[in-house]
């Protein structure tokens, strides 16, 4: 074990934040939840790009590949719009692909909005590094890793990351009992 931070990938994807015509909200919104979730010392490596599905592919390797990061956050581009493309990007990186965290993200947005059968957001493995896409709107981020939170640390553990722990007043993160 290190003593340091482990490095997380925040990615926003969005044409217009990525050229500065409005301020990014999606980026501080993950940071702020993970951390109010993880009580293990982590520290963000940001990255804001346009809707280019070669750059959100270049972006994910980079982060997994050079900067090691455990788990990568994107937001925005995971709509039905023509240039939504991060689910894309996504599958394109990933050695494995994990549809439950889609499903269960899309599952508890569609308790606050119906729209949220639009969201295509998805999850997978890329190495030793989670990828997890979120929608853009800073409270579908919060709901979103609300519900996931919880199996991320122990998924990192069994594709050989390091040890994440969350705060238990917040997220209790589930891990098997030792036998």
């Amino acid at each position: 074990m290190t003593d340091q931070p482990v490095p997380i990938g925040v990615v926003t994807i969005s044409d217009r934040a990525s050229r500065g015509v409005y301020e990014d909200k999606g980026g501080p919104a993950i940071v702020a939840e993970m951390t109010r979730f993880l009580s293990t010392p982590w520290r963000p490596v940001a990255r804001v790009i346009e809707d280019e599905q070669a750059l959100i592919e270049a972006t994910l390797k980079e982060l997994a590949d050079v900067e090691s990061c455990a788990l990568i956050v994107t937001t925005g581009g995971t709509g039905p719009a023509p240039r939504d493309v991060t689910p894309e990007a996504t599958e394109a990186v990933c050695d494995k692909m994990m549809p439950g965290f889609g499903e269960l993200m899309r599952a508890e947005s569609l308790k606050v909005v119906p729209t949220a059968i639009l969201s295509r957001q998805t999850a997978g493995i890329r190495g030793k590094s989670l990828i997890i896409n979120l929608p853009g709107k800073p409270s579908a981020i919060a709901d979103c890793l609300n519900a996931v939170m919880p199996a991320v640390p122990y998924c990192i553990d069994l594709i050989g990351g390091p040890f994440i722990d969350t705060d238990p007043a917040v997220c209790k993160a589930f891990r098997p009992k030792a036998k």
